[in-house]
């Protein structure tokens, strides 16, 4: 099955690049002889009216070019159906292939604790494992919410709330009791900004980078806070997991800017020091 399954998204491919690559062409070749063509009626249209003689030649050019032109529209037409053809069956080709392509079917990672569930970016670095996570929560939430797909942008906020982040084990265990596949759970979370798939530090710090922050200087403050915090590159969280910092779009403060917030707390008119110094409150305290 799965070899019949690639071999049809296979033809099917090639089938629709065929029909692609001859409408293009089509196309193309309408583009440049439309206007020529027109330009041959019109130029033989006038010598009709000096010479009524050339008329049935007049009539011969008009009737070759819309021929030409019926056929080439007729020919479109059959190859657009035939790619839309080629095209439903490939969707449905691939779709088998990938999802046998899966050990165990859309719960294909449950039996492998040590991989995740869909492919996360490791923005953490060399931070430490976060501790084992209570899953009864996930359990209530399914048995509260339901186990309907069309739950699962809910869930999957639910889930961030209580933990912070979309842990691993909380999605697979979501898949276990939900009709929602790992590939779904994988699009909605990468899709959609509001979700982390890498724990969050105790502290949230948020630099507004609006118009106004930024031509204040919010990019220079992010980097000194990055370097003053040792936030390797690609990573938005320090290695002790106590502070996160997130680039937002407006904070509304722009008469203090550039600002930034730290789980809600508000510090205005900042340079790259000052932006360092608003955070030693919030160090003081022990890390998650």
């Amino acid at each position: 099955m799965r070899t019949a399954a690639r071999t049809a998204a296979l033809a099917s491919g090639g089938l629709i690049a065929l029909c692609v690559a001859i409408l293009l062409t089509d196309y193309a070749i309408a583009s440049r002889r439309g206007p020529k063509d027109d330009q041959l009626i019109k130029a033989e249209q006038e010598q009709v009216k000096s010479d009524a003689a050339l008329a049935p030649k007049l009539a011969g050019e008009q009737k070759r070019i819309t021929a030409a032109r019926l056929a080439r529209k007729s020919r479109d037409n059959a190859i657009a159906w035939l790619l839309i053809l080629a095209s439903a069956v490939f969707l449905t080709a691939a779709k088998r292939v990938v999802k046998k392509s899966l050990p165990h079917g859309r719960g294909s990672d449950r039996d492998t604790g040590s991989q995740p569930l869909v492919p996360s970016r490791d923005r953490q670095g060399a931070i430490p494992a976060p501790p084992q996570i209570d899953l009864f929560f996930v359990d209530e939430l399914v048995a509260r919410e339901g186990r309907g797909k069309e739950a699962a942008i809910i869930l999957l906020q639910a889930i961030q709330s209580h933990y912070r982040y979309l842990p691993d084990e909380a999605l697979h265990r979501l898949c276990e009791l939900t009709e929602i596949t790992p590939a779904e759970v994988a699009g909605t979370s990468s899709f959609y900004g509001q979700f982390r798939r890498s724990p969050v530090g105790k502290h949230v710090v948020r630099v507004c980078h609006g118009t106004a922050c930024h031509v204040a200087g919010a990019r220079q403050i992010t980097e000194e806070l990055r370097r003053h915090l040792k936030i390797p590159e690609g990573a938005d969280t320090d290695a002790e997991r106590l502070f996160t910092v997130d680039e937002v779009a407006c904070l509304g403060c722009c008469s203090l800017a550039p600002v930034l917030t730290v789980d809600g707390h508000t510090s205005g008119r900042l340079t790259p020091a000052t932006a360092c110094h608003a955070l030693a409150p919030f160090a003081e305290t022990e890390p998650a």
